[in-house]
């Protein structure tokens, strides 16, 4: 934050929209963050102007792909001892070879958005939301989740100020 005390901000402008640019690769999920955020504001009594906006909302994205080694035991339960005397008797302690691995391809997925005063050309603040996702539709409901909660803290830090 580089304004101390933000305040009641009233009116808002998207700069992604006005502007044409996408924060995402995705054109649909950039569709989802620009609808959600605009209509998540004026649901709470903020209006869109695009003449003398209160505040600058940018957003951008980080979609970074990566894979995981995922372990599952084959003997998870083995024997009725292993209550008594685990390390003797669970198969996967002495012989690793048991133990299948897997490969999991995920994406880490971050929305950024930045609320900007245009008055003072300061950042008021950056929320930053990071999820795995691992399909596209798992993809589209994290970041209508990660939306909408940018946004619910958003809107605590500047209305109970």
């Amino acid at each position: 934050m580089e304004v101390k005390n933000p305040r009641n901000y009233r009116s808002f402008v998207i700069v992604n929209k006005e502007l044409g640019r996408n924060g995402f690769k995705d054109g649909f999920l950039d569709a989802i963050t620009m609808d959600q955020i605009q209509q998540l504001l004026e649901k709470n009594g903020l209006t869109y102007d695009r003449e003398d906006p209160e505040i600058l909302i940018r957003y951008t994205s980080n979609q970074d792909p990566r894979q995981k080694e995922v372990y599952a035991n084959q003997y998870p339960m083995w024997g009725s001892r292993m209550w008594w005397d685990p390390w003797v008797y669970n198969p996967s302690y002495f012989n690793r070879q048991m133990t299948t691995s897997t490969t999991q391809s995920y994406e880490l997925l971050q929305v950024i958005v930045d609320f900007i005063d245009p008055h003072s050309d300061k950042r008021v603040m950056t929320l930053t939301a990071v999820s795995e996702t691992s399909s596209p539709k798992h993809r589209q409901k994290m970041v209508a989740k990660s939306t909408e909660k940018i946004i619910a803290t958003y809107l605590k830090e500047t209305q109970t100020k």
